[in-house]
Order: structure tokens, then sequence, then C-alpha cells
């Protein structure tokens, strides 16, 4: 069964200025999610496992593979994985995290060969390298903002399974959440 549909997201809110990050047992640690993210994070499950008979938002889908960016050199955050941690329990999942920051082309094909619908989380800065490497003729945007963490950015496999289509889905599960999505800048990649 080849990949149908990858789904992108940002992994959930993190340690800015005075707020601290935690880790599931409550010990403060930088490298993880703030209370927000983990609430982001047990809302993910309603996104994308819904109760029976309430399907998933146009656009998106229950995943059967899921990849956070991993923890190494340089890529010591655990909010990736963290961020999709409550899903994986629900869903049954374990999720890959053999890949690190800096291994987006990696994650990008072990993504697209793994079957079925993919949910991968990462690292904003990063997310536009892996959507250059499914669809590297866009459009897609070039650019994952600082303050948006309530994004899913979706790529569809075409009829003919030669390529991808590239749809946005706003989260919207957080009163922060913001309705839009991310614009999609002309241009190259």
């Amino acid at each position: 069964m080849s990949t149908t549909k990858i789904m992108l997201i940002r992994h959930a809110e993190k340690p800015v200025d005075d707020a601290q990050g935690v880790e599931p047992d409550g010990k403060a640690n930088a490298e993880d999610l703030i209370v927000q993210g983990w609430q982001r994070a047990g809302a993910l499950i309603g996104l994308f496992d819904p109760p029976a008979g309430k399907g998933c938002r146009t656009g998106l889908a229950t995943p059967q593979h899921l990849f956070a960016a991993g923890v190494g050199k340089h890529s010591e955050s655990l909010r990736p994985e963290h961020t999709i941690a409550p899903l994986a329990a629900k869903l049954g999942i374990e999720t890959d995290t053999r890949y690190l920051k800096g291994d987006e082309e990696k994650l990008a094909n072990a993504a697209m060969t793994a079957g079925g619908v993919v949910l991968v989380a990462w690292e904003h800065q990063n997310i536009p390298n892996i959507a250059a490497a499914i669809f590297p003729n866009g459009p897609y945007p070039r650019h994952w903002p600082e303050h948006r963490f309530d994004v899913v950015w979706v790529f569809d496999r075409t009829d003919g399974g030669a390529g991808w289509t590239f749809s946005q889905v706003p989260q919207l599960l957080l009163a922060s959440d913001e309705p839009g999505v991310i614009a999609v800048e002309a241009g190259a990649h």
C-alpha cells in the first residue's frame, strides 16, 4: 500500500520568555512543551482520531504512521515527539523518531513510502524542507511563521499516484488558534 496522505504539524507550544517547559511528570525541562503545548497535544486526539461517527475534519484523516524529530546531536528538543505522544498512545502506534533535525529529506522519503496516512511532527524552520522533498515544485509556504502552532499542512497523493497536491487545515483547538492558513508566497522554493 502506498502513502496516500502526509500531514505535517509543527510541535506544540514551547518555552519563551519566562514560560517553563515541563515533562509529562511535571519536571522542568527547557526542551519540552509548556502547559499550553500539552493542552494542544491532548487536543490533537480529537482532531486526528475523533469519536466514532464524527469523522475527521475535511482534509484530515486518522494516521496509520507517526513520525517525529528524534533527540540527538544538534536536535535535543523533546517537543515534536511529545506533541503527538497522547495521539500515539490513543492509537496504539509507536512514533518513529529515527530522523533528526537535518534529516528532512530522509524523513520525507520514509513518509512517502510508509503507506496509508502519515502524520509528522517537526520543528517549524525545517517543515518547508520536508515539503520541498515531498512536492519540489510546490506550491506551499516557504516559511513557517514563528508564532503559528495551529496549522496542518496536507499532501494528498494525486489520482495517478505520480504526484501530490497541497492544502492547509487550521487546527482550531485552542482559544489562541487563528482561523486562517499560512500564506503561500509566489516564486521558486
